[in-house]
């Protein structure tokens, strides 16, 4: 207390009070007083301290020599002078600098695509922020160095310089800007290779080791390494090694020897051959139905590619979620001889049961309304059973479907369809009933095929009635037919529904034996069709097709009128009404032909638009349809229009509006066709 009240405030409080606090500061010390800026400073003491050479140091003693020769290296000899520069402006704000001459880096090239792809200065926008350069040729610095490493330059230099760039240079670079010099120097080879165990599959080492190619010697490549670890690997995939591991491969660098020593760890595991397929549903997709469906026989050589396809074909049935093939050993391999493997397959049923329908309208076939129910494994395995119907301005129907999957063979269909239907077009009225039944092996959108075809069966009973020259119906007419229907058809084209090149050759014959009236006819329906797809540049695809049908056998009378030739509609001769080309009556309805032939050209030019998504389609089409088995030319029709494709990457949506260039007196002015997949 002594210390906060002095004596003299005790003994008279009234005066000490009066002489008033000094200032303090926040932290209640005694503030300073303020100073004057112009008042001059004080005189400051300095203290002098005696210079090193008045200090005596002890003399060290001279270190003996061991005898030999200490020579020294001068710059030269160790960094060689940098080459001439060659330059390359990637940018307004970079430019990176090669050696003159390109065998001192071959893969330039290749190294400058990589870089510009990846470069930090190349994806922002020049803005002439010297900060952000400086940041950004960092990372770029960092990026090069790398990329030389990838390509075995592990000595290599590079100089960066961030600022501003001479106008004067080759780059003709002004302001802000970053320039890298890149001296390449000597490219690593590859030295010892190590690849495990892989000797360990005997008389098969050589061809795998082929496999594998890379040798010491060779320029040192990272891009190489990692490709050939996925040969490697592939070959024992397909040479008969299920079970082969191979590991990452690394690379010890010596740059004493300026090479690299690859060391990759690989297991062989044994060679095995295939038996067949387990299930683990063996009551809905069962083991003998997946072997069947396999493209081994018992006893062939394990190949991975098998096993990737089965998978394929087990998804594609469209009756499992999810599967996992897993080669299982039944028996070990002894000496040289390979062992022997099932594939177990684990699979998740998917749904079985779809309801579906779609409702459309055309200008010349009016509305259409289709649905359908159908249980795809109703009749285990890949037994499958559709209800479907159709009500429509033209048309309507009800049938169901039997079909069977994988039936007795890889992607061969057995088929049985019934159905009963009416239909009324211009030409004709019919009212149907029939029993359709096939055995095919053709391309679907998983399984293009090279080679495809069918055979079946067909019974109609029809009743059928032409129209008059006043328009209305003659007297309906039964017809009972039986047809043996054949087809094949050769496909070297790259695409199922959007071919960019090749060709397609298809022949369909179906000998028919028809009863009218207590009358018995006997005639052959054939036709031929031939299409060509040639790119011409990147954007382009020119297409054409030609199609020649011929009913020899009986007179146009003794064929009704569903079994004859018509031409017309979007996979016809666009521009015109579906079956509405062909030699006509009285009121200009046609009657259908005996022969017919078409043709098409179109160039389907893709566009930017969309990122490339969207395509113009302008085509010509035409066709006439004969009363004699042999054309006769005599009424030719043609169509021309403009189409649109967009690419959903299923398949182009094909939207096509054509115009008849010749119409007749029922045709329309113009015709809209909408539809997946390319007109032919």
């Amino acid at each position: 207390m002594e210390d906060l009240i002095p004596d003299e405030a005790v003994l008279n409080p009234e005066d000490w009070a009066a002489e008033g606090v000094p200032p303090q500061d926040e932290a209640g010390a005694e503030a300073q007083p303020q100073l004057d800026v112009d008042s001059p400073l004080a005189e400051m003491p300095l203290v002098t301290v005696p210079w090193p050479e008045a200090v005596e140091l002890p003399q060290l003693a001279p270190l003996e020599s061991d005898g030999e020769e200490i020579e020294f290296a001068t710059f030269e000899d160790q960094i060689a002078p940098l080459p001439l520069g060659s330059e390359e402006k990637l940018s307004d704000e970079l430019v990176l600098v090669f050696p003159s001459d390109r065998a001192l880096f071959p893969e330039r090239d290749e190294f400058l695509d990589r870089f510009r792809s990846l470069s930090t200065v190349e994806e922002y926008d020049d803005d002439g922020n010297i900060a952000r350069l400086a940041a950004q040729a960092r990372v770029d610095e960092e990026l090069l160095n790398r990329l030389l490493n990838v390509y075995g330059y592990f000595d290599a230099q590079v100089i960066r310089t961030v600022g501003a760039v001479d106008a004067s240079t080759e780059s003709d670079l002004n302001g802000a800007a970053v320039r890298f010099d890149i001296i390449p120097g000597r490219r690593y080879a590859v030295g010892a290779i190590d690849l495990g165990n892989l000797a360990a599959t005997g008389p098969n080492y050589d061809k795998l080791r082929a496999e594998y190619q890379i040798w010491p010697g060779y320029p040192i490549s990272l891009d190489a390494i990692e490709t050939e670890q996925f040969d490697l690997d592939t070959a024992l995939g397909e040479q008969g090694y299920p079970f082969a591991a191979v590991d990452a491969p690394s690379l010890l660098v010596d740059h004493d020897r300026s090479e690299g020593d690859i060391t990759m760890p690989v297991e062989p595991g044994g060679r095995y051959t295939l038996r067949g397929v387990t299930s683990n549903l063996p009551d809905y997709l069962s083991s003998r139905h997946l072997t069947r469906i396999a493209r081994w026989d018992e006893g062939d050589i394990y190949r991975r590619s098998d096993q990737f396809d089965l998978r394929r074909a087990i998804l594609a049935t469209g009756l499992v979620g999810s599967v996992d093939l897993t080669p299982v050993v039944v028996q070990e391999p002894q000496g040289d001889t390979p062992g022997v493997v099932d594939i177990q397959a684990e699979l998740t049923e998917a749904p079985q049961r779809t309801i579906a329908a779609n409702i459309g309208y055309g200008t010349e076939e009016g509305v259409r309304v289709e649905a359908s129910w159908e249980h795809r494994n109703l009749f285990p395995p890949e037994g499958m059973l559709r209800v479907r119907g159709i009500a429509g301005t033209q048309e309507q129907l009800a049938g169901i479907t039997f079909r069977k999957n994988n039936f007795y063979g890889r992607d061969r269909i057995l088929t049985v369809d019934a159905y009963a239907s009416t239909v009324d077009y211009d030409a004709y009225d019919a009212r149907s009933i029939a029993i359709v039944g096939g055995y095919e092996r053709v391309s679907t959108l998983l399984f293009q095929k090279d080679f495809s075809w069918s055979a079946g069966i067909e019974l109609v009973a029809t009743e059928e009635s032409e129209r008059a020259a006043d328009g209305t119906l003659l007297a309906r007419e039964t017809f009972y037919v039986a047809a043996l229907p054949l087809f094949a058809q050769l496909d070297s084209s790259d695409d199922l529904l959007d071919p960019s090149k090749g060709w397609r050759l298809s022949g369909r014959l179906s000998p028919e034996a028809s009863e009218n009236d207590g009358v018995q006819s006997f005639y052959l329906r054939s036709q031929l069709d031939a299409s060509y797809y040639q790119s011409v540049g990147e954007n382009t695809v020119l297409a054409g097709r030609v199609r020649v049908a011929s009913i020899p056998g009986a007179p146009l009378a003794a064929i009704a009128p569903s079994r004859r030739l018509y031409a017309g509609g979007g996979g016809s001769v666009r521009g015109y009404g579906y079956r509405e080309i062909g030699p006509l009556n009285d009121t200009g309805d046609p009657l259908g032909g005996r022969s017919l032939v078409e043709a098409s050209v179109e160039a389907r030019i893709r566009t930017g638009l969309m990122d490339g998504l969207i395509s113009v389609v302008p085509f010509f089409d035409a066709g006439t349809v004969g009363l004699d088995p042999t054309p006769d030319f005599e009424t030719i029709k043609y169509g021309a229009g403009l189409g649109v494709r967009y690419d959903t990457g299923f398949g182009p949506l094909r939207l096509d509006v054509a115009f008849p260039l010749n119409p007749g007196p029922n045709d329309n002015w113009i015709a809209v066709y909408v539809a997946l997949g390319q007109a032919f």
